[in-house]
C-alpha cells in the first residue's frame, strides 16, 4: 500500500511542478518542428518490437515506425527524426517541458493523465492486456495461486496501480520489487529476487526472448487490466494533436485499402475514389494538416502501412511472434478502425 500512496503521490507531485512549463510550448509544436528540421520522439528505453536499439544504436519498432511516419507527414522524409528514451516517472516530464514533441512510447491513456499533466492521449497504436510471467519451477498456472508472492513492478506506472487493484479486489496479499529501470528489473526477476514479473503483455514476450532460457518462462492467462497503447501530446496544440492522429489513420486506412510501400505507386493511378485522397491525387487533404499533399502517399511509400510494421515488428515472421489478436483490422474481427481520410 505504502508504494501505491507514493507513485500516486508522485505523479501529482510531477504534474503540479511541471504543469507550468507546458503552455509555452502548446499551440506551436508543428512550427517549431519544422524550423528545427526534425521530430524529436519519445520512446522507451528498450522494449523488443515496440522501441529498442540494435548493436549500431539504430532504433526499430512499432513505436518507432509511428514517429518516422510523422516525420514523413512533417518533411516528405522519415528519417527526419530523433528518439529520447526517458524512463516511465520521466517520460511525461520530457513531454510537458518541450524536451520531446511527442511520445510515440507505449503510454496508456488514463483519466488522470489527461486531466492533470497538461498532456492527452492521441490514439490507440497497440490493444495490450496487463500479465504476470514467472518461472515455469514455480509450478504456478494461475496468479491466484500467488498470494503472498513478491512481484517486479516498475514505479510510476499504470501497471503498478492495476496490480495492487487486483490483489485488493481478489483478498491476496502480494509483496512489490519495486525497481525503475526497465533492463534492470527483467535481471532482478531473472536472478530470483521476485517470484513474479508483471508488465504489459506484449513487453513480456519481448523480454521472454532476451532471457537465458525463454522457455523455462511462463506468461499466466489471467488479464489483470487493460493497457490500450498509443502516442501522447501536450495539450492546447490542436492542429499537433490531428496531424498526430491522422498519421495513424494512414497506417490504418492503407492497409484497409491495400496500399503498401511496395504498390504505392502504382496506386497514384487507381480510380478508387478512397485512394486518390489518401495519395494526395486529390487535393487539398494535406493543407488542412499544414502540411504537403502528399504526406499521406510519403508515409505510406517511406514506412509502410500498419500491417507491415506490425508484421516485421510483431508479427509471426518476427523475434515476437505475436499474432494480431484485437489488433487486427475491423473487418477482420480486432479493434483497429481507421477513420475516413475524406
Amino acid at each position: 500500500m505504502k508504494t501505491l500512496i507514493s507513485g500516486a503521490r508522485a505523479l501529482a507531485l510531477g504534474a503540479v511542478l511541471t504543469m507550468a512549463a507546458w503552455p509555452a510550448h502548446a499551440g506551436a509544436t508543428l512550427e517549431t518542428v519544422k524550423k528545427r528540421g526534425y521530430v524529436q520522439c519519445g520512446v522507451s528505453t528498450g522494449i523488443l518490437g515496440f522501441s529498442a536499439p540494435d548493436s549500431r544504436g539504430q532504433w526499430s519498432g512499432l513505436d518507432v515506425d509511428m514517429c518516422r511516419a510523422i516525420a514523413a507527414a512533417v518533411f516528405n522524409d522519415a528519417t527526419r527524426f530523433k528518439v529520447t528514451p526517458p524512463t516511465t516517472q520521466a517520460r511525461f516530464t520530457a513531454l510537458q517541458s518541450g524536451e520531446v514533441d511527442v511520445l510515440t512510447r507505449n503510454a496508456t491513456p488514463t483519466l488522470a493523465r489527461d486531466t492533470t499533466l497538461g498532456l492527452i492521449g492521441v490514439v490507440v497504436n497497440y490493444y495490450d492486456s496487463q500479465g504476470v510471467m514467472v518461472p515455469r519451477k514455480l509450478g504456478v498456472k494461475s496468479l491466484k495461486e500467488m498470494d503472498g508472492a513478491t512481484i517486479c513492478v516498475q514505479p510510476g506506472t499504470v501497471t503498478e496501480l492495476d496490480l495492487a487493484d487486483w490483489f485488493r479486489a481478489q483478498g491476496l496479499r502480494y509483496r512489490p520489487v519495486v525497481i525503475e529501470k526497465y533492463d534492470e528489473i527483467l535481471r532482478a526477476f531473472a536472478a530470483g529476487r521476485c517470484d513474479a514479473f508483471t508488465s504489459d503483455k506484449s513487453q513480456l514476450a519481448a523480454s521472454r526472448t532476451t532471457l537465458e532460457r525463454p522457455d523455462d518462462y511462463l506468461i499466466l492467462d489471467e488479464n489483470i487490466a487493460k493497457t490500450p497503447l498509443g502516442p501522447m501530446v501536450r495539450q492546447g496544440d490542436d492542429t499537433w494533436f490531428t496531424l498526430v492522429r491522422w498519421t495513424m489513420n494512414v497506417l490504418l486506412e492503407g492497409e484497409e485499402f491495400g496500399i503498401t510501400s511496395k504498390n504505392v505507386d502504382a496506386l497514384m493511378a487507381s480510380t478508387n475514389p478512397n485512394v486518390q485522397r489518401i495519395l494526395g491525387v486529390t487535393p487539398g487533404m494535406g493543407r488542412n494538416l499544414g502540411v504537403d499533399d502528399r504526406w499521406a502517399y510519403n508515409v505510406l511509400k517511406q514506412v509502410g502501412n500498419y500491417s507491415e510494421s506490425y508484421d516485421r515488428n510483431l508479427g509471426l515472421a518476427s523475434a515476437m511472434k505475436l499474432p494480431r489478436g484485437l489488433n487486427a483490422q475491423w473487418r477482420d474481427g480486432g479493434l483497429m478502425y481507421g477513420w475516413p481520410i475524406r
